[in-house]
């Protein structure tokens, strides 16, 4: 089986050679997926592990890097791994959600084989199945940028990846029954740094110099702030786009984002409180690691420092000042502002509003009424093989319908090349937040009330940034831009895990005519199949 498994592999490989021409390094992990005891809020719970490890390893990678990941399931139910923000170009058979994959049975394997093309910035990869997402499995992704390729600050002294995001003690099988019962989860009970409780974590620094400090908010339902006593935070990165380089006390990571922060340690020499806490919960959950000067006199003294809370103002204006930094290079020498993204006119607009709707008596979230269900075959096997009866295009309006909510595995067509308008509508109390897979988009608004044509009138057609996880903040809506320019299946969902797992999610297949490699990479040779593909055959050696 191991042989089978390792040619499988080296001809991937051989694979990804001939389209890469030998021109990007490679670098390979054996990950060994694991169910093991934990213990991050004091309590045993079974947690999932990689190479025995929560959170699992940290990818280091360079800009264009080709990444071989074996992944081998040893837990008692598929599994399969995602990759938030990696944006697979022209390949979406690695994407890792069950729209795109099958999912890897237990006691087998399956070797991901990823290009970092063309992104630099701070990621992470997660468990895409069921509620897995709340027993561990995920990890940090750094891409960092080529030798010649310049940055926009000086080398920092040091880099530190911070995984933030609230926790439940409950198993990852209770959470996914209550949610298939029609119910709610409970109220998180903590937040985690890196696995880790209250005071769990030590990041050791040197006077005098500057760090870098790249969190992810990787939790199931709230946002969080984030802060640091007595030091100032620069941002300088939100998802793979150097950013206008704004000092801030506290920052808001909303669910599935990342920033990098550079911080100076120019205070006393002594410790000090790194603080995570949600917001717009009641109660407020926070967590504390300590930021340690090596030549630090004593502990940290004082309270913690207090952050915001169910601010909502204070967070929108925060976000409106995250910026793109026009005049730095991206993951290629020219400068972030050559794409002249305001000037380009966009095809079509399609506006989404999520709602809350009790379906069959259970509830149920949705997108423009349509409450997603996954199909019995994964549906971008089912679109290469032209399988019959999996999904039907149109499935999903491309506007609120509001009429009552229902099941339907929903895919939105779309067209290779077009420029959308695209408006998240948000009529409900809470913020949301929300991810486009294989892409990046340009935020170019975000306000309270209701969209209309309008709104366009107050757009940022300038230097609004480019990323690929937006927040939606309460009876408000958020605008973007985005080029289709990755064919393929891409899943738009929900960063709050349960309403995800709920129906607050849909695919949009991005198509073109042309059967070519320029466009989108052939299935790999060894693609799993299942479902109504079972059987068939991948492509010839």
């Amino acid at each position: 089986m191991r042989s089978l498994w390792w040619s499988l592999l080296v001809v991937q490989i051989l694979f990804l050679l001939g389209f890469s021409n030998g021109e990007s390094p490679y670098r390979w992990y054996n990950w060994n997926i694991t169910y093991g005891d934990i213990y991050p809020l004091g309590v045993k719970q079974q947690g999932i592990l990689i190479n025995g490890q929560f959170p699992g390893p940290q990818i280091d990678s360079v800009t264009n890097d080709n990444l071989i990941i074996n992944v081998f399931n040893s837990l008692d139910e598929p599994f399969l791994l995602s990759w938030n923000g990696i944006q697979q170009r022209r390949n979406s058979w690695q994407d890792g959600v069950y729209g795109t994959n099958c999912p890897i049975p237990p006691g087998q394997n399956f070797t991901y084989v990823l290009q970092v093309k063309d992104q630099i910035g701070s990621f992470f990869y997660f468990p895409s199945l069921a509620m897995h997402k709340a027993a561990g499995g995920y990890g940090g992704i750094i891409i960092r940028s080529r030798p010649l390729i310049p940055i926009p600050f000086p080398p920092p002294t040091g880099d530190y990846t911070i995984l933030v995001g609230d926790w439940f003690k409950q198993n990852h099988t209770d959470l996914k029954a209550i949610l298939d019962g029609g119910n709610d989860l409970p109220f998180p009970d903590g937040l985690l740094v890196n696995g880790r409780g209250s005071n769990g974590l030590t990041f050791t620094v040197d006077q005098g110099r500057t760090y870098r400090f790249r969190i992810s908010n990787v939790g199931l339902t709230t946002a969080i702030n984030f802060r640091i006593q007595g030091h100032k935070m620069v941002l300088v990165e939100a998802e793979g786009t150097h950013t206008l380089q704004n000092t801030y006390e506290s920052l808001d990571i909303h669910l599935g984002q990342s920033y990098s922060v550079l911080v100076t340690m120019d205070q006393p020499g002594q410790d000090y409180y790194i603080v995570a806490s949600t917001r717009f919960t009641s109660p407020v959950l926070t967590a504390t690691s300590i930021l340690h000067y090596s030549n630090s006199a004593g502990g940290v003294s004082g309270p913690p420092p207090g952050g915001p809370t169910i601010e909502i103002d204070w967070s929108l204006n925060q976000a409106r000042s995250v910026r793109q930094n026009l005049t730095a290079s991206g993951p290629r020498p020219n400068p972030q502002g050559s794409y002249h993204y305001g000037l380009v006119n966009t095809t079509r607009t399609i506006r989404l509003a999520n709602s809350a709707p009790m379906i069959n008596g259970k509830k149920r979230y949705a997108v423009n009424s349509v409450s997603f269900i996954p199909a019995d075959t994964p549906l971008k096997l089912a679109d290469y093989f032209k399988i019959p009866g999996v999904f039907n295009l149109g499935s999903i309006q491309d506007y609120p319908t509001g009429g009552g909510g229902y099941l339907q595995t929903s895919v939105l067509a779309a067209d290779f090349r077009a420029y959308v308008e695209i408006v998240f509508e948000n009529p409900e109390d809470t913020v949301q937040s929300w991810h486009i897979d294989g892409h990046i988009f340009f935020v170019v608004g975000m306000d309270d009330g209701q969209w209309s044509a309008a709104s366009r009138l107050n757009y940022n057609i300038r230097d609004g940034i480019s990323r690929c996880t937006i927040q939606v903040y309460p009876r408000s809506w958020t605008a973007l831009y985005m080029p289709l320019d990755n064919v393929g299946m891409w899943n738009i969902r929900s960063e709050n895990w349960a309403r995800q797992y709920l129906g607050q999610q849909f695919y949009l297949r991005v198509y073109s005519p042309v059967n070519s490699w320029r466009d989108e990479y052939p299935i790999p040779i060894g693609a799993l199949l299942c479902g109504r593909a079972s059987g068939r055959k991948t492509r010839p050696l």
